[in-house]
């Protein structure tokens, strides 16, 4: 069984999230693994002196955890809770591969992970955009006023530049303020394009 391991990153309220449940319906034998579920509890989240808590940055999350969670996955993906839906006809003779899709707001920042992608997504958007979309969000804890301009969006912008500099690493940048249908079928192609190179 091969394995394909896409990471679909970027910025808060991207649509990450939305993005990888509709591929996930449409690819063959295909999981999807949330940097959400590796949040440490609100008690172990550092705040600064301005009160906010620091949840946008790498301490903030189990990464080792989800490191072993996404090895674990490779090396056994029959094993994991992967539901094989009916996938769409391009993918009729790619049924021997297993495609992971681990979305999430730091992917790329963290060392450990970066040997593990197969292909490497993010999504952008401009201020004013995120800002709106993320207003219209509830969170546990909510956001404190100022949060979004005093961290959230400075952290992005930190590890986006971080990510730019690293010129060795290969990354899709994507528009997120295309439609959902634009972003989800130039993902579907050019996933199946590399599953097709993967089977040559």
């Amino acid at each position: 069984m091969k394995v394909l391991v896409i990471g679909l990153g970027g910025v808060t309220n991207g649509g990450k999230t939305t993005l990888a449940e509709k591929l996930k319906k449409m690819l063959p034998n295909c999981d999807i693994i949330s940097q959400d579920d590796f949040f440490k509890p609100e008690s172990e989240v550092e705040t600064d002196e301005r009160g906010f808590k620091l949840y946008d940055v790498l301490d903030a999350l189990y990464m080792d955890e989800m490191v072993t969670r996404i090895r674990n996955w490779i090396k056994s993906p029959a094993s994991s809770s992967v539901v094989t839906e009916e996938p769409q006809s391009a993918c009729g003779d790619l049924e021997d591969t297993c495609i992971l899709i681990v979305e999430g707001f730091l992917l790329y920042n963290y060392e450990p992970l970066n040997e593990l992608w197969n292909r490497r997504y993010f999504l952008t958007l401009p201020y004013e955009e995120c800002k709106r979309r993320r207003s219209t969000r509830v969170y546990q804890p909510a956001d404190t006023p100022g949060y979004f301009d005093g961290h959230v969006w400075p952290m992005y912008l930190k590890y986006k530049n971080e990510l730019e500099e690293n010129t060795s690493m290969q990354v899709a940048y994507l528009d997120g303020t295309k439609s959902q249908e634009e972003l989800l079928s130039y993902l579907y192609s050019d996933i199946i394009q590399e599953l097709i190179k993967m089977r040559k």
